[in-house]
């Protein structure tokens, strides 16, 4: 065995970046990948900025480190400014003489992606790995330049769907190697439990049907939509409630949910019929989904969209959009197709999976798509992926064990 092949059959170091501590779903992603590769022997860290010092959403299972920054960096109205500081944040972080040194540096993000290519300009670390979940359309030309850096500098680029994958090379020229998401089937389960009632009735979830919503009010999860089909469809169920929970962004989004909330008041609901929860517990959420009647998830654009899985393997019909990444990995039997577009195909879909004999069918077909998606999975793909780049290096670059002997 050569020097290469014993470097890489010993269990590595990796480093996970993302974001946030809040369970937005790259950060979601991050941390059941982190959990996974640290169950198959791998020392693995998962990094998030915390500037409120908070924590991560849930306990995790692998090691955690907060990256600490001012507070006000965290409340800023200036988006770019924000971004801007917690790269410096993550600078400070690995650039700490006490920092421990890693074989694999893998960004979820472009915040930390931005934090690592500097980090690798400046001889700190080898390079880096990035997945892409999605791209945004940013109007200040400062974070979509921080975007487009955090991707083209990576050393090897990551994606969770075919479709990014297309867009990636065919727009922009990058090559990326396509990985799976997953789906904790032990946790999500159409099985009651103990927190169910309790849950309902503390958040009011009294309606019938009950509807939810996740990723909070903003442009991307299509939180107008939903609304204009939520009132179309009252008049056939009038007493439909509403839920939308989750919504932590580092993106100002308060235009749009202004409007919402105008068009809300102007509809003349009735108290309770629509329901913000804002972030819920993670440990909450499994309870959360066994509550609802249908899930909601009309986006205008997904990097993968875990949350539909998540619905399936709860036992809740999916009313999803008719686009790609959702139409890759799921059918018509086990959603209900809607253009996200028309309020009205919303509300016709929403009707459709509340079907008795349909939803059946739904719950039925959702099974064996879930167990098609395993984190442990996603592992080891991942796995395979880091040892590739690792034995591609050049040997300016080996390990990080030898690089900093």
């Amino acid at each position: 065995m050569n020097a290469t092949d014993k470097q890489l059959s010993r269990p590595l170091k990796i480093a996970m970046l993302t974001h946030s501590v809040n369970p937005r779903g790259g950060v979601v992603h991050a941390l059941q990948l982190a959990e996974s590769l640290q169950a198959l022997g791998h020392a693995t860290t998962l990094f998030a900025p915390d500037a409120r010092g908070k924590g991560l959403f849930r306990r995790a299972g692998c090691d955690f480190h907060p990256v600490p920054g001012p507070l006000q960096a965290a409340d800023a109205a200036d988006v770019a400014g924000m971004v801007r500081q917690r790269i410096e944040d993550y600078l400070r972080c690995f650039e700490d003489p006490g920092m421990a040194r890693f074989d694999i540096y893998h960004a979820q993000d472009s915040i930390s992606a931005n934090a690592l290519a500097t980090l690798t300009e400046r001889g700190v670390i080898p390079g880096y790995v990035r997945t892409v979940h999605h791209l945004d359309q940013f109007d200040d030309l400062r974070l979509h330049a921080w975007q487009e850096r955090g991707y083209r500098a990576a050393d090897r680029v990551l994606c969770v769907s075919r479709t990014w994958q297309d867009i990636l090379w065919h727009q922009h020229g990058i090559r990326a190697d396509l990985v799976s998401n997953g789906v904790d089937i032990q946790r999500y389960t159409p099985q009651p439990g103990a927190r169910d009632s309790a849950l309902r009735a503390a958040l009011g979830l009294g309606g019938t049907p009950l509807l939810l919503a996740v990723g909070g009010v903003e442009p991307r999860k299509n939180t107008l939509g939903i609304l204009r089909a939520f009132l179309r469809l009252r008049r056939v169920y009038p007493q439909a409630q509403l839920v939308i929970a989750g919504g932590a962004s580092v993106l100002d989004h308060a235009g749009y949910q202004q409007q919402f909330r105008t068009e809300w008041e102007a509809a003349g609901l009735p108290e309770g019929a629509v329901r913000i929860t804002g972030e819920v517990a993670d440990a909450d959420m499994p309870a959360l989904m066994r509550c609802a009647d249908v899930l909601v998830f009309p986006s205008l654009k997904e990097g993968f969209g875990l949350v539909a899985l998540e619905a399936m393997a709860s036992g809740v019909p999916v009313v999803v959009s008719r686009i790609a990444p959702f139409t890759e990995y799921l059918d018509g039997e086990c959603c209900a197709w809607v253009d996200p577009h028309d309020p009205a195909s919303i509300a016709a879909g929403i009707a459709h999976a509340l079907d008795p004999v349909v939803r059946s069918v739904m719950i039925a077909a959702g099974r064996p798509v879930c167990a098609g998606f395993s984190w442990m999975r996603s592992a080891h793909r991942h796995l395979d992926l880091y040892h590739d780049y690792l034995a591609c290096r050049s040997p300016a670059g080996p390990l990080q064990e030898e690089h900093h002997a």
